[in-house]
Formats: structure tokens, sequence, C-alpha cells
């Protein structure tokens, strides 16, 4: 299954301004390091998201990039 903690580092490291987490029951989170405005959260930017795999998680990050532009 891999290393949480490299995996970890990997995603956190791509994705600046997020802190990444595994919960007990195995579900993988990010959460951004600083808050959002009214306008990004009503733009669809999210506070945290969730996976069931880092994979899944990467995905969800990538789409939060993506509407950075």
């Amino acid at each position: 299954m891999g290393d949480f903690e490299g995996f970890k580092a990997a995603i956190e490291e791509e994705f600046p301004g997020w802190l990444v987490w595994r919960s007990d029951a195995g579900r993988w989170y990010a959460t951004r390091s600083g808050s959002l405005t009214d306008a990004q959260l009503q733009a669809g930017y999210a506070m945290t998201v969730a996976a069931d795999d880092s994979l899944g998680l990467r995905a969800l990050l990538l789409d939060q990039k993506s509407k950075e532009r």
C-alpha cells in the first residue's frame, strides 16, 4: 500500500497550501491552510476534500487547482 508519510509529503509538495491527513478509517483528506473568500466558495472552491485513496485525493486537488485559472 505504500508509506503514508511519503505520499503525504509528495502531495503537499505538489499542492502547496494544502495539509494532508488520513482518518482512522483510511480515508484521505486535504484541508487548505488558508481561508477562502465567499466568492471563492460560491465558485466551487473547497476548504476540505476527501477521497478513498491518494490517487483520488490528487484528482480532487487537481480539480481545485484548475479553478484558480
